[in-house]
Parts: C-alpha cells; structure tokens; sequence
C-alpha cells in the first residue's frame, strides 16, 4: 500500500514537471526567438532557417540599430521618461494613500472614489483631450508631454496597490511615534516609507512597463526624434517598401533586456508584496 501511495506521489510530481517545463517553454521560446532572428538577415529569418540558431551571427545588426538609428538616444529618453513617471508616482502615491487611509478629514471618502475611477478610464481614451492641454501650454515635445499623462494614469493602480499594503501596517506604530514627539512629516518619512518598501517595488514595475512600452501617446506627444522614445524609435526602422527585421530584432531585444534585469532584481520583493497585499489588504 506505501508503494503504491509512493508510485502514485513520484508519478504525479513527474507530470507537475513535465506541466511546468512545457509551460517554461512556451514563455521563453518567444525570447528565445527574438534574440535569435536579431542576429540573422531577412533570408534567414524568413526562408532558411526562421527558428534554429543563427548560422551567421549578425551582431553588424546591433551596430547599426546603435550608429544608425539613433537607438542609444531613443533608449535613454525612455529611460528618463520611465524614471520620472516612477518617481512622481511613488511620491505623490504615497502622499495620497496616507491622507486617504490614515488622516480624518472631510470628502476622505469620495476623493478616494474620485482617485478609483482612474482604473476605469483606459489611458488611450484621453489621446485628443490630453493633446489639446499640452498643445495650448507649449509642452508638446518635451519630455514632461509623455511625464506627466503617464504618472496621472499610473496613479489610481499605485494608490490601489499603496492602500491594500498600508492596510497591514499597525497603526499603533505611528500613535506611540506620536507620543515621543514626532509630527505627521516624520511619521510619514520615519515609519511608512521604509515599511512599504515591497509594495513600491510592485508600483514601480507596473509603472516601469507601463511607461517603457507605451507607443501612442509617445508618437503623437512626441514627433522630435531628440524626445522619441524606443518604442516610436523601433516602429520607425520599419521602410516602406522594404524592411531590415534583423535590426529590428536588435531593438526588440535592447528594449526588452532593461525589463528582464528590473524584474529579476525586484521579482522577491513583488512576490512578498502582493501576498501580504492580498491577505492583509
């Protein structure tokens, strides 16, 4: 009878591995080949060998995606985009979430309703609106014409994400901070900040990619190729008549690089968050 339970236990753990390998398989074969075909010619990528590895390694074609194309200055303006739209998110998000969750005051609740209807409004809907404000003060081409549209819309999902963590945090800490002395300031800087570390990781990726991969609003606020991002950079190599997608696979792949590397080094702390979002929250 254990023998059997043991066959049965060893048979099912092998499927669960043979499940969860076919799965990694299917996530990472687009990865895979997308790094691949950026190193081959259109031959290659289309006719002779369109999944197998490279049989002459192009790296020519990352060479002119940077010489060429202006990809290091497209990389470093979504760059700077993304960094700021996560800076004026976490801050101004953690500001709000505090007023809305820990402070008395009144309208507490219908602001926080008010900040919730964001989730409801799907950012591409505002592209005329928004497009109208920035024209009338001058800001088109810049970098805070695709700044500030991201960090209005990424803020009703980081405040969401704020308030389900801030849920767990007891509030007896910030009453006996409040009997030694400290002001709400202080409280805010000494005790929230340095607790809510996890859940600014998890806002800070679902800003990163939002910003970062976001094409519209960047190739209509953003025609000057000194302020284009890599995604408009990337649809741009595409020719009329004929197209070069080896170049096109090197851009892919540049973009995509920065994403991987900020999700594996924040990935433990964004698991460890939405679990303690979850249960808590």
């Amino acid at each position: 009878m254990v023998d059997t339970k043991r066959a049965a236990r060893l048979t099912g753990r092998t499927l669960m591995y043979i499940l969860l390998s076919a799965w990694a398989f299917v996530q990472l074969f687009p990865l895979y080949w997308m790094i691949t075909f950026s190193l081959k010619d259109n031959q290659e990528i289309f006719n002779l060998n369109p999944i197998g590895l490279p049989r002459s390694w192009l790296w020519s074609n990352y060479e002119d995606v940077i010489q060429n194309a202006h990809m290091l200055r497209y990389f470093a303006n979504s760059l700077i985009v993304a960094a700021v739209t996560i800076l004026t998110v976490t801050i101004f998000g953690l500001m709000a979430t505090y007023a809305l969750t820990r402070m008395v005051w009144r309208g507490r609740a219908v602001m926080r309703s008010y900040f919730m209807l964001g989730l409801a409004l799907p950012i591409h809907a505002a592209l005329l609106p928004v497009f109208l404000i920035l024209k009338n003060m001058k800001m088109l081409n810049s970098y805070w014409a695709l700044i500030l549209p991201y960090s209005a819309f990424a803020l009703a999902m980081g405040i969401l994400i704020f308030i389900g963590f801030i849920a767990g945090i007891p509030k007896e800490l910030e009453e006996s901070a409040c009997l030694d002395g400290c002001t709400v300031y202080s409280i805010f800087a000494r005790i929230i900040l340095p607790l809510m570390a996890p859940a600014i990781s998890v806002v800070a990726i679902f800003t990163f990619l939002q910003a970062w991969n976001e094409l519209l609003f960047a190739s209509v606020y953003a025609t000057d190729w000194r302020y284009k991002t890599l995604t408009v950079g990337i649809m741009g190599m595409a020719g009329q008549y004929q197209t070069r997608w080896g170049p096109i696979g090197a851009g892919l792949t540049m973009a995509t690089v920065p994403t991987l590397v900020i999700y594996i080094i924040l990935s433990d702390k964004v698991q460890k968050s939405l679990v303690i979002g979850a249960v808590k929250g």
